[in-house]
């Protein structure tokens, strides 16, 4: 407990000392916030090593020899680009041709250093919808210093001009979609009563060029207390097709089709399940048992047969208890899924029936142990390409380009970014407080002698942590004699919903048993000390590690926290907290606040305990999570005596950084935080 409140239950807000650090731009709470980011400066980067390292960070990050992910929209390639003399990025193109060569030559579409340098802006790039078939038109949304509130514009993709009086927003948290050439669906925050408690619309329109947006004919219409409503296009020739979706709160959802005179018709599947359209089927993921088929599975309808009442559908896929789907996506004949076996990637080809009879399966790629596997694109319109990513903690990423039942190609492959020489990754499992045995994968000296170590996890929104090629942790911390830890720990979707199911709301506390276990169990097999693990987690992965630290101090010698969620009692009445009550909880319910006021790190800060060195980051235009929670933890745990650094970005939104400079700063900061406080050289190499 703390001090200043004997009884997080019972908190008010009048019993917060520190509510003025809520106010995300008031003078006296960043006048505060300057102050601490000039000691965290003093304290970590005030040497030449830390120019050094960003430096070094900065190099990887800017690398030419990357790899340009694309997507594929009509004959052309399409890429959004960060780097040297381009710090905000390029929005640019190519052809197939071009890209299999080393150095492609590009088109260049849209300059954002330039256009943030005329409009005297703090823009960056939030992504483009292109309008199909033509692939003319883009719908561009622009964020004013990383934030989710995005500024709507049509761009022209011959001309290379924003459409003079073409469909145009100010700023707010937007959803926009393309019907065609002169309508759009649009939801956006058109005054009172137009926003949902969350921050997102409420109505969605049907916005025709040149008229009002406030004449625009109402599509669809939620309640405030909903997540948001959102509607979309599929111009797929002969399945064209509208739906809008209601989205009651992060988990549950309604989706209807719009049809022409008839009203709206529910697509009549569980309200907690994923389901998609593409041409004629109907894909649904249940994330309960549902028509005698387990959560997590993936079942095949005819689309038109489901809206008449047909309920057997054919079963693409079942879980088990190793196995979980990750992803699926269609190309013009195929379905490609992506599973989970044990936290490693694996990658099927499905092939519906053209008439009677079964869906047929294959194997796409061979996948290496402990490594991820990610469709990047696919042309669901055009043709079977498809674009797969394959990687590992240890592997750099490796880009295959094919076509299904054809040919295959290896058409990018990064190069090594860092030693390791005498690294390799394995995996463990340890044994949680109930018995569950939890997946992690340590990265480092193959020796196994206990040193510096650093743990991550997440555990929430059913997010997987899977093997991915890190640069720049590579270069700041396995190069230089760390080793590395990812928890796959309840919460997320490692397992698929059941694995995230065994740790919400009131159950949370299994996904904080689980890291618990994971650090004991590195401790056992003598891969690290307490004093020696650090830990590391941003947002969601943020409050684990605000956990962690009431919880048990005595496990970790350092803990970091990004943009984290921490005051668990007023999170829901900050930005866009209250989207997120399906997943934690709500504060104002009785019968959900005593488990939240458990979990609560914010209000079990405490003087007098054996509390690691904590290092906290936020942005001020972090609007999806307030920067609040950190500023506020700092506050109090400076207040009881406790060593902690505080670092927030002025931009950056969410992600903490909105450039590769940012980011590599940012890390340097938790690098030189954790070596210091870890112990290890910080400039020892391999």
């Amino acid at each position: 407990m703390t001090e200043t409140s004997a009884d997080p239950g019972t908190d008010t807000p009048e019993d917060d000392p520190y509510l003025w650090l809520e106010d995300v731009d008031g003078d006296r709470a960043l006048a505060w916030v300057r102050e601490r980011n000039a000691e965290t400066a003093a304290e970590l980067a005030g040497d030449e090593a830390f120019g050094a390292l960003v430096a070094e960070l900065r190099e990887v990050l800017d690398a030419p020899d990357r790899i340009p992910y694309t997507r594929r929209r009509g004959p052309y390639l399409y890429n959004f680009w960060q780097g040297a003399g381009h710090t905000r990025g390029i929005w640019r193109r190519t052809t197939l041709e071009e890209y299999r060569t080393d150095e492609p030559a590009w088109d260049v579409l849209l300059d954002l250093d330039a256009l943030a340098a005329a409009e005297d802006e703090d823009w960056t790039w939030a992504g483009a919808q292109v309008l199909r078939p033509a692939f003319r038109r883009a719908l561009i949304s622009l964020a004013r210093g990383g934030g989710d509130a995005v500024v709507v514009r049509e761009y022209d993709l011959e001309e290379r001009a924003f459409v003079t009086d073409g469909f145009t927003l100010p700023e707010a948290k937007t959803d926009i979609a393309w019907i065609d050439h002169d309508h759009v669906f649009v939801g956006t925050d058109e005054g009172p009563g137009s926003l949902t408690a969350s921050g997102y619309p409420r109505t969605v329109r049907r916005w025709r060029r040149g008229t009002p947006l406030d004449q625009a004919p109402l599509v669809h219409e939620g309640t405030p207390s909903d997540l948001a409503v959102s509607a979309w296009h599929d111009p797929t020739e002969g399945f064209e097709r509208s739906f809008v979706v209601r989205y009651r709160d992060f988990w549950h959802h309604e989706t209807h089709l719009l049809t022409d005179g008839g009203g709206p018709v529910r697509v009549d599947v569980p309200d907690d399940a994923d389901s998609s359209v593409h041409r004629e089927w109907l894909l649904v993921t249940p994330k309960a048992p549902w028509l005698g088929r387990p959560a997590g599975s993936l079942l095949a309808f005819r689309f038109d047969d489901f809206l008449a009442g047909h309920r057997e559908p054919e079963v693409l896929f079942t879980p088990d208890e190793r196995t979980a789907l990750a992803g699926h996506a269609w190309t013009r004949n195929h379905l490609v899924l992506e599973t989970l076996q044990d936290v490693a990637g694996r990658m099927h080809v499905l092939t519906p029936p053209a008439g009677p009879g079964g869906w047929r399966r294959r194997e796409l790629a061979d996948i290496p142990p402990l490594a991820s596997v990610a469709l990047t694109d696919t042309d669901p319109d055009g043709g079977d390409e498809y674009f797969l990513s394959v990687t590992g903690h240890l592997v750099p990423p490796t880009l295959h380009r094919g076509e299904i039942d054809g040919p295959g190609e290896r058409i990018k492959q990064a190069p090594e970014r860092f030693d390791a020489t005498g690294l390799d990754a394995r995996q463990y499992f340890a044994l949680s407080a109930d018995g569950t045995r939890v997946p992690y994968t340590v990265v480092g000296p193959r020796d196994h002698t206990p040193g510096p170590t650093l743990l991550t996890g997440y555990g929430g929104f059913e997010v997987s942590l899977t093997p991915s090629y890190d640069s720049v942790r590579g270069r700041a911390w396995l190069a230089r004699g760390g080793t590395y830890v990812v928890a796959g720990i309840r919460g997320g979707g490692e397992y698929g919903p059941r694995w995230h199911r065994a740790a919400l709301k009131a159950d949370r506390h299994r996904a904080y048993e689980d890291f618990e276990a994971v650090a004991r169990d590195l401790v056992a097999r003598g891969i690290s000390t307490p004093g020696r693990l650090g830990v590391t987690g941003a947002s969601n992965g943020g409050l684990l590690m605000g956990a962690m630290l009431v919880r048990s101090p005595e496990l970790f010698g350092a803990i970091v926290a990004h943009v984290p969620l921490l005051d668990m009692l007023r999170f829901h009445t900050l930005l866009a907290g209250a989207s997120w009550t399906a997943e934690y909880g709500d504060p104002d319910d009785p019968a959900d606040r005593p488990h939240l006021a458990a979990l609560s790190p914010y209000h079990h800060l405490a003087a007098g305990r054996p509390y690691p060195p904590v290092l906290l980051t936020t942005s001020t235009r972090d609007d999806r999570v307030h920067p609040g929670h950190a500023r506020k933890a700092a506050a109090r745990l400076r207040e009881l005596g406790h060593r902690v650094l505080l670092h927030e970005t002025l931009a950056g939104g969410h992600a903490g950084a909105t450039d590769h400079e940012q980011t590599a700063h940012n890390s340097a900061l938790e690098h030189t935080f954790l070596w210091r406080t870890l112990g290890g050289p910080a400039d020892h190499t391999r």
